[in-house]
């Protein structure tokens, strides 16, 4: 998601999901998620499994509806593409890769990543540039 918001945002100066992202020792954290999730927990939207990996428990969420969402054809096509874009990496690649986007770079561990750094990115990152040149 936060490559979906953030490359939104550098298009079209607008979000997606009004959400604000944090910097944390795993990479991005959306800032709201544990509050949402128990939302949507609670009132039977998702359900929360704990499954056994290896030597720890993950947690799994599951939706016990189909969501019904409305995108504008600008959103769906920035969330086909930065599918498209990242789909065959796996969470470690992604991570690797998304430390070193200028918005997460320039953040604090902690501290909230600000969406204006999307125009500080390099030809690598920006979904300008990338479009662009398909």
């Amino acid at each position: 998601m936060y490559f979906i918001d953030f490359g939104y945002y550098e298009l079209y100066g607008k979000f997606i999901t009004q959400e604000t992202y944090i910097k944390s020792k795993k990479g991005i954290e959306p800032k709201h998620f544990k509050e949402i999730t128990e939302e949507l927990i609670a009132t039977k939207k998702l359900f929360l499994r704990k499954e056994p990996y290896y030597h720890r428990i993950i947690h799994r969420y599951y939706p016990t509806i189909i969501p019904q969402f409305t995108f504008s054809d600008s959103e769906l096509e920035l969330i086909d593409f930065s599918i498209k874009k990242l789909s065959d990496n796996n969470a470690s690649t992604i991570i690797k890769y998304a430390i070193k986007d200028p918005p997460l770079h320039m953040a604090d561990l902690g501290e909230d990543i600000d969406y204006k750094y999307v125009f500080c990115r390099n030809n690598k990152y920006s979904t300008i540039k990338i479009k662009n040149n398909k």
